[in-house]
């Protein structure tokens, strides 16, 4: 069998994990084996998880297969970005400094605060009454 050419990368947001692989193709890009304009249903989303390879500029030379889960929709395609970024970063180490003025080589890291005993929420207090 000949070797199958694909580049691999991890990309995180808040409790969303994304596996992402480039292989050389058409183009073609898919999410948990749906079409990306069918998983990602609003615009803001599709922007999102095609956004490195917009910068890349090279939309049509891989084909894009992943894995997502946890979390929710947005922060689903984010962690897509981020591991498209990182793929891409193993493919050709000199797109690091491209994607890195758009800030996508780094995760964000900002999650969930935990919620805090006698208080309504992580920051919400219950109301006070005097009497």
């Amino acid at each position: 069998m000949a070797d199958l050419i694909q580049y691999y990368g991890t990309g995180r947001r808040k409790s969303s994990i994304a596996r992402v692989f480039l292989r050389p193709g058409s183009g073609k890009f898919t999410v948990n084996k749906k079409d990306v304009d069918v998983y990602f249903v609003t615009p803001q989303q599709r922007v999102a998880a095609r956004r490195s390879l917009g910068i890349a500029g090279i939309e049509e030379t891989f084909d894009v297969l992943t894995t997502v889960r946890g979390g929710g929709v947005m922060g689903q395609a984010d962690a897509v970005k981020l591991g498209i970024a990182r793929a891409l970063m193993e493919f050709n180490p000199e797109l690091r400094k491209a994607l890195k003025a758009e800030g996508l080589t780094t995760r964000d890291s900002r999650g969930k605060e935990r919620k805090k005993y006698g208080q309504k929420g992580a920051r919400a207090r219950f109301q006070f009454s005097k009497r």
